[in-house]
């Protein structure tokens, strides 16, 4: 029975009604919960229960409209992660996590958990920009009010390195991450929290930066080079951020503001050919990119660097959360206008009405683009072939057959008894949802899957629920071979290294990859919600 199923049956009249009743704000603004400035995470202090009674007595404020935050400004630069090392080769720098109070609504100033020198600049976590080659030292402060780790997301580093939950980082303490970027790593990636049933909150009150590793030989080099971190935003109107409620545990959180390197549609201005690299960095939102009507832009990377082959003439192109892109835009030979908007896309979110899901959200616009091409501008082709890219396995079925073979088959499970419970919706984590990979929610101590180093592997995705779900793997890239939907084979029309992949419900999306160091690893959905909620698993590498 579907997950959609079971909660109608079984969903009491007065939770019904009350999800009824709300359904249609929280799809608009999520137009739940609000809460007063605090700089922890609810459910961490002491003091959170009286918080829930307050909230509960008073009800729940409306969230900030979405002309709360001021919008066209020019895009802002992302601050940089000073390098403390004057060794060549030696990249050494130190990153603190602490609560930053920051205005972005006027008048009201909102508390956030910032990366770096946060006081001023966009509230991205600051660029970590790399080569590869380099040895990486990063000193991590925590100055949280509980525990937390960072997790080189995408990088290729050893497991004891990657920020893994079973190695929090607790308040007050210092760790250091140390490696080395072999050959081959250049490509865009990003850093963020990740210790278990904390990484959501953590990430949308503001923990999550770029990184770059770049290539002595990369063939685009000469392109400027634009950076679009995009995250979201859920605030109150008191201009707090406002805590899940059940429809952001259930669907995952979805803010009233997407922002771009931490501002509310900013201006971009461009007079010549661009490189744009694209950074999905919210929690659950999907963003089907476009810059509107018939104008085009070619894909020449994804998670894990370059493409083989550019792909030229694309009009939208989907990031699900976590994952990375990076794209070539034409300033054009006349002067134009465009709006860079996260189109519509039904990613089937949960509603509380038999066999119904809440429609798409509507087209959100996230930059407003000048194109004001230069007679100056030199000219500039992206090559046919950008790098060349290896298949794991070869074109034949017979190599794919006897590869060592993994299966993650995605489910969710609610207990009703639980999640009626008085008080529930005021928990931290709602009791009663479970999101799971092979059947189980995640236990520390428990190995789901064991790999062979240095051995390619196909692994099996499949999403057993009615909802979309973003697949991450920690530790290395894999190249996706197919999907399969409805009986329907699909190959992957293009080759490319990643380390998110959508799967839609009712998919099986089939990947390579291979694993170079012993230990252990995480795989698990990236909607951070249902991460937190026990979608996710451990692999250990032997």
């Amino acid at each position: 029975m579907i997950r959609r199923e079971f909660l109608a049956r079984t969903l009491s009249v007065a939770v019904a009604s009350l999800f009824a009743r709300n359904v249609s704000a929280q799809h608009s603004m999520h137009d739940m919960h609000g809460m007063s400035d605090m700089d922890d995470m609810p459910g961490m202090s002491s003091s959170h229960s009286s918080h829930a009674n307050q909230h509960a007595a008073q009800g729940t404020p409306k969230l900030a409209p979405e002309t709360a935050i001021p919008s066209g400004a020019p895009l802002a630069a992302l601050r940089t992660l000073r390098n403390e090392s004057s060794e060549p080769g030696v990249f050494r720098a130190t990153l603190v996590a602490q609560p930053v109070r920051r205005q972005l609504m006027p008048g009201h100033p909102t508390a956030l958990w910032l990366y770096g020198d946060a006081a001023q600049g966009p509230i991205v976590g600051p660029l970590i920009d790399v080569r590869e080659g380099d040895t990486v030292e990063i000193r991590f402060v925590n100055h949280l009010p509980q525990p937390s780790t960072i997790h080189w997301h995408g990088l290729p580093v050893p497991p004891d390195q990657d920020g893994n939950p079973m190695n929090p980082v607790a308040p007050g303490e210092t760790h250091v991450y140390r490696f080395t970027l072999p050959p081959g790593s250049a490509g865009t990636y990003w850093y963020h929290p990740h210790p278990h049933m904390m990484s959501a909150e953590q990430v949308f009150r503001g923990l999550a930066g770029p990184i770059v590793v770049r290539a002595a030989d990369d063939p685009l080099a000469a392109f400027p080079e634009r950076h679009l971190f995009f995250t979201d935003l859920k605030l109150a109107s008191d201009a707090s951020v406002a805590p899940n409620d059940m429809m952001d545990w259930m669907n995952g959180r979805e803010g009233q503001f997407v922002l771009v390197n931490g501002a509310r549609r900013p201006r971009i201005d461009v007079a010549q050919d661009e490189r744009w690299r694209l950074w999905n960095g919210g929690n659950a939102r999907y963003l089907r990119l476009s810059l509107g009507g018939n104008r085009t832009f070619t894909q020449v990377g994804t998670d894990g660097g370059l493409l083989d082959k550019p792909r030229d003439g694309l009009t939208e192109l989907l990031l699900a959360p976590g994952e990375r892109a990076e794209i070539v835009v034409r300033a054009g030979a006349q002067a134009s206008t465009a709006v860079l908007t996260a189109a519509a896309y039904d990613r089937r979110k949960m509603t509380m009405t038999e066999g119904k899901s809440l429609p798409a959200d509507p087209a959100k616009p996230l930059a407003d683009v000048r194109f004001t091409p230069s007679s100056t501008a030199a000219a500039r082709t992206v090559p046919p072939t950008l790098r060349p890219i290896a298949p794991l396995l070869s074109s034949t079925d017979s190599a794919a057959d006897k590869a060592p073979r993994k299966s993650v088959v995605f489910s969710e499970e609610m207990d009703m008894t639980a999640m009626h419970r008085p008080g529930a919706t005021m928990s931290a984590l709602p009791p009663g949802m479970q999101f799971m990979i092979n059947g189980a929610r995640f236990d520390s101590s428990r190995i789901a899957l064991t790999s062979r180093r240095g051995e390619v592997e196909v692994w099996s995705i499949e999403n057993r629920t009615d909802m979309d779900h973003p697949f991450h793997l920690h530790g290395t890239q894999f190249q996706v071979i197919r999907r399969e939907r409805g009986g329907v084979a699909v190959p992957e029309p293009y080759l490319a290294w990643r380390d998110t992949v959508n799967v839609q419900p009712g998919e099986t999306v089939r990947i390579a990859t291979v694993q170079r160091d012993a230990g252990e690893r995480m795989f698990h959905c990236h909607i951070l919600e249902h991460e937190d909620l026990g979608m996710m698993a451990t692999l250990k590498v032997v």
